[in-house]
């Protein structure tokens, strides 16, 4: 068993989990007489989990010189330790002892990414035992580093359809078991690669304290972690982090909404998924000859790529601006070097001052750093001219302008008129595609609370106007969620997409009653702004507009007209106000109904009581966690809290995955 109790260097839950990682690989060098070369031999699941993390170079220090799929075909390698990084299931298990009983490898050291059940463990036992493979396996420990780490405090649990699972109707109590179990150990795992022990908070009732009650008793359970944990713990977790356990169904407009930021909005409009972003674009052709569209697959970290790192979470017109000024920099400083280095080379510039060769020397060492962040803001270009154009053939600033009004709750006194802007957006045919117009009408139903009635009204006049007028010819070769009908005419996955979108429509117009939360209103920050103030904000759109117009070509230029309305306030989502309530302690808020669960305590703590003790120190760290499906508007929009903030979701979802979802559900 391995729990991380040692320091990182920028103490981040994904630093932590590479830290165990790369532990894990190199320990299998440790024994006597170990051939320091290996395999690394994987399940999907377990891949996932190291692809955010290791490189193949990285891997390749770590003595991997190949790694293979459990499940394909693989040839044997009778003189190479194989080193099985798995899921613990009973199909892996199988195989592996298959392995070993074929003699594949030298030998053969498992390493389960989470917890192996005793009764696991000793059906495996027998298993290798009565196919002769026993004398392959030199080790069997477990890991607890079943998640995966997309950035620094960014995670996932790979938990498919994770909100269909607890959600569906004919859901039975051993499937949902089965389901909060798996939240649960994934949970574990987190918590055991940081080394703490944190105070866990929870709504009462449903998927949220049945996760929440299953891991703390876990975590009372568990010696090693309470006693590594423990130091330097105050009581009632004063020094711990909180961990803010939350269901899905607190807040369904989050996920569905239209987004302004550019991590965000990759994450909306391009296929972009482990931080590969995909996207079609047009094939260069000669004259008179038309080709296919180009797939391109671009890789992007938000932690070792400056520019995504700044420009993330900005709104999408800054990191255009952004992009543009930056690859105008580095293009003018690469002219410059290479400029000096054509003088340098001729002999008449020869001098006995060894000056000028030294500034030639720091030059040409300067050049690759610069051409490796100039081929970086390129393929931001790349995205950013990929994003733009779904923008401009959708129309995305209304949706984007329309449902922040709508969310925060700029048409509470004035349904009618609320009801009327929807019906005029999702009726023009050369706004958005069927998703967009099915999001708009979701968003609606939800923040305004609108009646059935009112809700069908909208949804007849959408099918009634895309049967007679149909979509608007997008710009964009064709997309997963792109429509490339022409006017007037809906091809057969645009019935689809509408069918699919009026079954989610229907979903929640049957389960919003039940679960009175889901109508809430976003609250607006009046502090923070993109800008700084109400003027700053004002003042900047009047600038990235007159900048613009100076340019006669350009991205920046292009987008003038679009986005000048996507640079407006910054308004706190449902969980960022959860989680600023329960960490301020803030009386007649969520504070007083949400559960305080502590492992190093008997009993659920009185919030009540605790919330008058005088010494209570404030929260340093907060691990915001959504049961269901979280989304990269949410996770951005936690930042706002001002405490460092890990957010954690069963799976990141895009917003027409989230549709798909509410309409399995009908």
């Amino acid at each position: 068993m391995s729990l991380s109790t040692s320091a990182s260097t920028d103490n981040s839950l994904k630093s932590h989990q590479l830290s165990a990682i790369t532990s894990l690989l190199s320990s299998s060098d440790s024994s006597t007489n170990s051939d320091p070369w290996k395999i690394l031999i994987y399940d999907t699941h377990t891949r996932s989990i190291i692809s955010p993390l290791l490189s193949v170079s990285s891997l390749r220090s770590l003595g991997v010189t190949l790694h293979l799929m459990l499940h394909s075909d693989r040839d044997p390698i009778p003189d190479v330790t194989a080193v099985y990084f798995v899921l613990p299931t009973k199909e892996n298990l199988d195989r592996i002892a298959r392995d070993c009983s074929r003699n594949l490898y030298k030998s053969a050291k498992i390493a389960s990414c989470g917890r192996m059940e005793r009764r696991t463990m000793e059906e495996f036992a027998g298993l290798v035992v009565t196919t002769g493979g026993l004398g392959k396996i030199e080790t069997l420990s477990d890991h607890y580093v079943d998640f995966v780490s997309l950035e620094g405090r960014l995670f996932h649990l790979g938990v498919k359809e994770s909100y269909c699972l607890y959600n569906h109707p004919s859901a039975n109590e051993e499937e949902m078991n089965r389901c909060m179990e798996r939240i649960c150990t994934g949970l574990f795992s987190v918590v055991a690669t940081l080394g703490v022990l944190p105070v866990i908070r929870c709504e009462r009732g449903g998927s949220a304290e049945m996760v929440s009650r299953r891991l703390c008793k876990l975590l009372e359970e568990h010696p090693t972690l309470r006693k590594h944990a423990v130091v330097g713990s105050g009581q009632h977790g004063s020094s711990r982090p909180v961990l803010v356990v939350m269901d899905r169904n607190v807040d369904l407009v989050t996920p569905l909404q239209h987004v302004s930021t550019y991590q965000a909005l990759v994450d909306d409009v391009l296929d972009h998924e482990a931080n590969r972003v995909e996207f079609s674009v047009s094939a260069s052709s000669d004259a008179g000859n038309s080709k296919a569209p180009v797939r391109k697959k671009l890789d992007v970290d938000p932690d070792s790529d400056p520019f995504y790192s700044r420009q993330k979470f900005n709104p999408f017109p800054e990191a255009i601006e952004s992009n543009g000024t930056e690859l105008q920099d580095v293009t003018e400083r690469e002219s410059h070097i290479r400029s000096k280095t054509s003088e340098g080379t001729g002999g008449s510039n020869l001098r006995s001052d060894n000056a000028p060769s030294t500034d030639l020397a720091t030059a040409v060492e300067s050049l690759p750093l610069l051409l490796e962040r100039k081929k970086k803001l390129e393929v931001h270009t790349s995205i950013l001219q990929a994003c733009m154009n779904e923008i401009a053939a959708r129309d995305i600033p209304q949706f984007y302008e329309l449902e922040t009004a709508l969310a925060t709750g700029s048409y509470k006194s004035d349904p009618s008129k609320a009801k009327q802007l929807v019906k005029d957006l999702v009726t023009d045919p050369s706004k958005g595609n069927i998703d967009d117009k099915v999001r708009v009408i979701m968003v609606y139903m939800l923040a305004v609370a609108a009646k059935n009635a009112d809700v069908d009204e909208v949804v007849q006049a959408m099918k009634e106007s895309l049967e007679t007028k149909g979509l608007a010819s997008s710009s964009q070769p064709s997309e997963a969620n792109t429509s490339t009908a022409t006017r007037g005419v809906l091809t057969k996955q645009d019935r689809l997409r509408l069918d699919n979108g009026i079954k989610a429509i229907e979903y929640l117009k049957k389960i919003r009653s039940m679960i009175p939360s889901m109508n809430v209103i976003q609250q607006e920050d009046s502090s923070s702004y993109y800008g700084a103030s109400g003027t700053a904000s004002s003042d900047m759109i009047t600038s990235f507009m007159a900048r613009a117009t100076n340019q006669a070509t350009g991205l920046l230029a292009k987008a003038t007209d679009r986005l000048g309305n996507m640079m407006g306030k910054i308004h706190k989502h449902r969980a960022t106000t959860i989680v600023e309530n329960i960490i301020e302690m803030r009386p007649n808020t969520e504070d007083d109904e949400y559960l305080y669960l502590d492992p190093r305590v008997k009993g659920d703590v009185d919030v009540a009581a605790l919330r008058n003790v005088t010494t209570r120190a404030p929260v340093r760290e907060v691990i915001a966690f959504m049961i269901g499906g979280g989304c990269y508007g949410e996770y951005q929009n936690l930042q706002l809290v001002g405490k460092k903030v890990t957010y954690g979701c069963t799976e990141l979802v895009d917003p027409c995955t989230f549709v798909d979802y509410l309409a399995k559900l009908v």
